[in-house]
């Protein structure tokens, strides 16, 4: 073997075991909770004059 391609055989071992050893990972954030919509957004939306029909807890009547 020629001396001359000693350094870049190293170099072509070196530059594979550094690509190989690369490694991705991909984050996603998944909510297990539904989006509660705030009540003067859930009335604009259905197009009524008054929320409290969009209210969980005041029951009033």
């Amino acid at each position: 073997m020629k001396l001359k391609t000693l350094p870049g055989i190293i170099m072509l071992i070196a530059l594979s075991l550094t690509m190989a050893n690369c490694k991705t990972t991909v984050h996603t954030h998944k909510t297990t909770q539904k989006t509660k919509v705030p009540p003067g957004k859930a009335k604009k939306a259905a197009g009524a004059k008054s929320a409290k029909a969009y209210t969980p807890g005041h029951n009033k009547h």
